[in-house]
């Protein structure tokens, strides 16, 4: 029995839930967001809250009872608070800019890297080593910021690269003489 499913999700002030068959749309301050969920279960919305319930005792219904609860949960906070991503870059000049939708990175490479901002993402560059990614689309920022990452993992030796904030990256020795 799933433990996350059983609670409701609260809804908070300034956040109205609309339902429409198995399509469930959240509007908020930060924007409006929406999820499809299967047919294995059911919502209500009631006191201020949304509850999901299976729809029977199947293996798959129960694991759509958790996950779904979980989604509509990210989608409250997404709609009511927003998500953030925080990165850092460390390196001897390697450094990020801003120039309009375009996040600029020099990385070490012979060229500069053009990373396009999709739509849906704010990204603030505070000191040319720190970006923040801002967004009310949990799996998109994500996904960003994994791209961003890819350009230049952190590499175990120096530490070098663009990394979370406080990502630990567990060092190693160098060669010995």
């Amino acid at each position: 029995m799933s433990r996350i499913g059983k609670r409701p999700v609260p809804l908070p002030n300034g956040v109205t839930a609309s339902l429409s068959g198995q399509t469930i749309e959240l509007k908020g301050p930060k924007g409006t967001r929406s999820f499809h969920a299967t047919d294995d279960v059911s919502f209500a919305i009631d006191d201020g809250a949304i509850t999901v319930t299976p729809r029977g005792s199947s293996k798959r219904a129960r694991q759509q009872w958790g996950m779904t609860r979980s989604m509509v949960d990210n989608l409250v906070v997404g709609v009511s608070t927003g998500f953030k991503r925080e990165l850092e870059i460390h390196g001897v000049g390697y450094r990020a800019a801003l120039q309009g939708k375009v996040l600029k990175l020099n990385l070490g490479y012979s060229h500069d890297v053009d990373f396009a901002i999709p739509e849906g993402v704010t990204v603030t560059v505070a000191k040319p080593t720190e970006i923040v990614l801002e967004g009310i689309d949990e799996q998109l920022l994500g996904q960003v910021a994994a791209n961003i990452r890819a350009w230049r993992k952190p590499e175990p030796y120096k530490g070098k690269g663009i990394r979370h904030k406080g990502e630990f990256i567990f060092r190693k020795e160098g060669k010995k003489k």
